[in-house]
């Protein structure tokens, strides 16, 4: 299922990632490892459900007629505000950045797969931290599985169902730890894992 397409890709770049940081030999370079981290898993979960939601926007409104181009802007922007915050400011130009994603035009909808995907494997992440044994053989058998089963029957051998609101906390807890970490660096040293 395309929920599960980048599983296996996600799932080692985060085993990658930690293994990088583990042995990152000055501050500085684990600062800059978490932050690359966070700032992805942020634009993978949160961009991507803005991008979702103005996919739907556009899909509801045209069901009522054609959209300009002008409003299809109105709609980004409107989708990129409720999404971003007051935090950030929207510079002139950004309201036809809609047009730059491909997605859009020649893979409707796919993008939610991606924040499905990367918090699917946070959460796995999260039971693979707390796992004693028999973690790499399920999580084989997963991947063997491939397009064959549901996630939720894949997901069932490590406790997980996406179904669950903790499922989608235990994912977003991992995003909220590497934020911590990064935030709880200190002056001496990089804070410990």
């Amino acid at each position: 299922p395309l929920t599960l397409a980048e599983t296996a890709s996600v799932f080692g770049e985060m085993l990658t990632f930690r293994a990088l940081l583990e042995q990152a030999p000055t501050k500085r370079e684990r600062r800059a490892l978490l932050a690359s981290k966070v700032e992805d898993m942020i634009n993978t979960v949160v961009r991507q459900i803005a991008f979702y939601s103005f996919e739907r926007k556009v899909h509801t409104e045209r069901r009522e007629g054609e959209l300009t181009s002008e409003r299809l802007s109105e709609i980004w922007l409107d989708v990129q505000r409720e999404s971003l915050g007051p935090a950030i400011e929207l510079k002139p130009g950004y309201e036809t950045f809609w047009c730059y994603i491909p997605h859009f035009i020649h893979a409707p909808f796919y993008v939610y797969a991606y924040a499905f995907g990367d918090c699917l494997v946070n959460s796995l992440y999260a039971v693979y931290e707390k796992a004693d044994k028999g973690f790499a053989e399920r999580y084989l058998d997963m991947l063997a599985a491939g397009g064959t089963k549901h996630h939720k029957e894949l997901l069932k051998p490590f406790g997980l169902d996406a179904s669950e609101p903790h499922f989608w906390s235990m994912g977003l807890k991992v995003i909220e730890g590497l934020i911590d970490e990064l935030e709880g660096m200190d002056e001496k040293g990089a804070a410990k894992r």
